[in-house]
């Protein structure tokens, strides 16, 4: 195939999980005096990574009482509505059975990305799980992304990132490999073009015709 591996971002393009992400800011910000988010408020917050989303609702000095009541909540719960996006381990299946490496490139903290993985059963068709904390960097950090292509033995001329915002896209063009993006999670076709993407898919079953037939 074209590209020898394919990097995915999680939350919004590998797995629905705003649910349980919306639940836990919920559960979250009341403690602290402050209104329960909607679920479109979280989506629009989240990609950055924890502290930088939480930060779309709370001071800065409340930060860290954030994030602790946050993930001790999200730890006990992230399992609950967790789902696979519809031609998710389609894809990783078809994709590794053609002799491509695939991995998880997220800013989603990274013990809680690999427990779900584990969970939703596609573990075993990745070859590894890349998420906060893992290294010093989050994405579109290009140390992140050069990190990653070491771990993995890839060369970002024959690499793409499939994602769902213009984090990936900046991921991208900072590791100086190709980003296709999917309007399945934070933003729009219509937004994503306008940050300057080139290939923007309904979901994985059209991006991922157009990925296998490039073999």
């Amino acid at each position: 195939m074209t590209y020898r591996t394919v990097l995915f971002d999680l939350d919004g393009t590998l797995l629905d999980h705003f649910s349980a992400i919306h639940r836990s800011y919920c559960h979250t910000l009341p403690q602290l005096g402050l209104p329960k988010p909607s679920l479109g408020e979280v989506r629009n917050a989240v990609g950055g990574g924890l502290e930088n989303a939480m930060l779309r609702f709370v001071r800065r000095d409340q930060l860290g009482e954030a994030v602790r009541i946050y993930r001790a909540y999200f730890d006990r719960t992230m399992l609950d509505d967790a789902v696979l996006f519809p031609g998710a381990q389609e894809l990783l299946q078809s994709l590794g059975d053609r002799g491509v490496t695939c991995a998880v490139l997220t800013n989603k903290v990274g013990t809680a990305s690999r427990a779900l993985c584990q969970h939703l059963g596609i573990a075993p068709l990745l070859k590894s799980v890349f998420g906060a904390g893992d290294t010093p960097w989050l994405k579109p950090d290009p140390a992140l992304s050069a990190q990653v292509l070491r771990d993995l033995q890839a060369e970002s001329g024959s690499t793409l990132l499939v994602g769902d915002s213009p984090f990936d896209l900046q991921t991208g063009l900072n590791g100086n490999f190709d980003c296709w993006l999917v309007t399945t999670g934070t933003h729009t076709g219509q937004e994503l073009r306008r940050e300057g993407a080139t290939r923007v898919y309904s979901d994985l079953f059209e991006l991922g015709s157009d990925l296998l037939a490039a073999g």
